[in-house]
């Protein structure tokens, strides 16, 4: 685990010094430069370090960094919120829950009331391996069914790589599929003895190319907000707006509150959220017909963008 995590580190120093150019450093580039980017010696000098220092910290060799010398580092590497707590946990001694872990809380009643209560928002909450703790009917209607999985296969990240609906459902998959693995690697980094993160990660890079390949290039993200697009078989085209919190008492369950973009992807979900209610209602009363799983191919009209 050591090594592995000394490996990570490595590779993601040298990348993110070949990504500052000397320019952007406030360094005068002179003579031929063999190396993208910085070269160790101006890290160093910028970030007030030894350059021996320096190197036994890029090539993974024990040094104990203290928090002031890894701000300057990370200062001088222009790197964001997301990285900094990256080079933080790779370069300090592990910690958090090991192979005895025993799972995470369960959602606090407030948050499973409160995501329900939300008019025409899908919202659901995650755990720090992807697990998907909870959500409302619209989410469900708009990702995937995730109450019908069994307890051990509701993963966002499994799905999203392993099930065809979800490439087809995101429009910028790769996109996606790209960052939330970057999500992982910052939650692997911070628990770094998680033996279910290193079982995901193990499953995933034996079945996935797309996840192995990136994987293999540290790119951490955090949860913040964003956009994405998809094209929803029910009801066609739409866009939504993301926002993500993550719940303080522990730092391990994260909300997120999906909205509509525009007002024709406001159109669709409140479609969406119709037709969610009407597969319950009928399901209910044992009356479910085939029209309620729609295709991309169906007769059936499926909304504003969607319509065909």
């Amino acid at each position: 685990m050591a090594a592995r995590r000394n490996e990570l580190l490595s590779a993601f120093l040298t990348r993110k010094r070949a990504e500052v150019s000397p320019e952007t450093a406030g360094i005068e580039a002179t003579g031929t430069r063999r190396v993208p980017g910085l070269r160790r010696e101006e890290v160093a000098f910028l970030a007030g370090v030894s350059l021996d220092w320096y190197v036994r910290l890029e090539q993974g060799r024990p040094v104990t960094p203290s928090e002031q010398v890894l701000g300057a580092i990370a200062r001088t590497l222009r790197l964001d919120e997301a990285e900094r707590d990256y080079l933080y946990n790779l370069a300090r001694p592990a910690t958090g829950p090991g192979a005895g872990d025993p799972g995470l809380p369960a959602v606090r009643p407030g948050i499973r009331k409160m995501i329900r209560t939300f008019d025409n928002q899908p919202a659901f909450v995650l755990g720090p391996r992807m697990e998907v703790l909870d959500g409302n009917d619209l989410a469900w209607a708009l990702l995937a069914d995730f109450p019908a999985r069994a307890p051990d296969d509701r993963n966002l990240l499994r799905w999203i790589f392993t099930d065809p609906a979800a490439r087809d459902l995101y429009i910028d998959w790769a996109q996606i599929a790209a960052e939330l693995v970057g999500v992982l690697q910052l939650e692997a980094s911070a628990r770094p003895r998680d033996q279910q993160i290193a079982a995901l990660v193990r499953e995933l890079a034996t079945t996935s190319t797309e996840f192995r390949t990136w994987w293999a290039r540290p790119a951490p993200q955090g949860r913040t907000s964003g956009t994405k697009r998809f094209q929803h078989p029910v009801v066609g085209a739409l866009t939504i707006e993301w926002e993500a919190f993550t719940l303080q008492e522990d730092q391990t369950q994260t909300v997120f509150v999906y909205t509509a973009a525009d007002p024709d992807s406001d159109a669709a979900l409140r479609m969406l959220a119709s037709w969610r209610a009407t597969t319950i209602r009928d399901s209910e009363a044992g009356t479910l017909t085939p029209q309620h799983h729609l295709r991309p191919n169906s007769t059936e009209p499926r909304g504003p963008q969607g319509a065909e």
